[in-house]
């Protein structure tokens, strides 16, 4: 399965950002353009995609692996709300989840808001997905953060089976449920990209395993070559197995151009901005300035 750009292509040439389809992602919250103001500026200006990330809440006394508080992820807007909000109000503009946390979601109902999203927005959504990094959040809802990477599968793989059977079932460890029905079917067949996040070790396998797309951080990469080297790697088994191209999307890269092109070299299909927050004002003129260069 390709992803579809919808939206504007930033070809490469001499006043180009960078060569590969852009996107903003935003930690959409009660600051700022609210999600249908945003997505109407963000398709303006020529942007491909637009990510909203996920945290149903944040415990009080968690906190980054650096120490630094979370109190800011607490912020974030439901993304299929936000997303469905900003899919009234666009045409072109893909959409996505920048990650939907599936470890902290039943798959049945998640299955039924990702098919109607797709279903709504005319084909245009991206689902992100990953296992989640607040472990007191994850443990909230029931979740062993040890056990996620495991129920991770098993819940996008049922949801894979909704999606495409008319009468799905799933049988596993984690998730196991009987013959249903279950429409909307999405737009996109068979369904909508899973582009899976992370960037650890084993990350490549869950790509193969069950996703359509690898969804890497830009922080977490050593470098450009390690992009490079793992995205070349990931293609080469892709194609052993039978399978065509993986897209990649890298998340929260800088408005760097060299470092954008460098990435589009390594193998990065779409690149993600990050938004940073601020008041409106603030907001558009960073987009302005961003699209003044692509």
């Amino acid at each position: 399965m390709r992803l579809r750009s919808r939206g504007r292509a930033f070809a490469p040439g001499p006043g180009s950002l960078c060569a590969v389809d852009m996107g903003i992602t935003t930690f959409a919250g009660s600051y700022g353009l609210e999600p249908p103001e945003l997505g109407r500026a963000v398709e303006e200006r020529g942007f491909e995609s637009l990510f909203f990330p996920e945290h149903t809440h944040i415990p009080v006394h968690s906190r980054r692996a650096d120490g630094r508080s979370t109190r800011a992820y607490a912020e974030t807007y439901d993304p299929f709300v936000a997303l469905s909000a900003v899919a009234a109000v666009t045409r072109t503009l893909m959409l996505g989840t920048g990650v939907c946390l599936v470890t902290q979601r039943d798959p049945i109902v998640t299955a039924k808001e990702v098919a109607s999203l797709d279903r709504l927005s005319g084909g245009r959504f991206l689902f992100g997905v990953g296992a989640g990094w607040n472990r007191m959040e994850l443990a909230n809802h029931g979740t062993d953060a040890r056990t996620r990477m495991a129920l991770l599968s098993e819940r996008v793989r049922a949801m894979r089976r909704i999606w495409t059977d008319d009468e799905a079932e799933f049988h596993g460890e984690y998730v196991d449920f009987d013959p249903v029905w279950s429409w909307p079917k999405p737009s996109q067949r068979p369904h909508p990209p899973v582009l899976v996040g992370g960037n650890g070790p084993g990350v490549e396998d869950r790509v193969l395993a069950y996703g359509d797309g690898w969804f890497p951080q830009c922080g977490p990469l050593a470098d450009v070559d390690e992009l490079r080297e793992r995205a070349a790697a990931l293609r080469r088994r892709a194609a052993d197995s039978g399978r065509g191209p993986v897209p990649i999307t890298v998340f929260g890269t800088p408005s760097d151009k060299s470092l954008l092109d460098a990435l589009a070299e390594a193998g990065a299909d779409r690149c993600l901005l990050l938004l940073p927050p601020g008041p409106e004002s603030q907001l558009l003129a960073t987009l302005d300035e961003w699209a003044r260069h692509a």
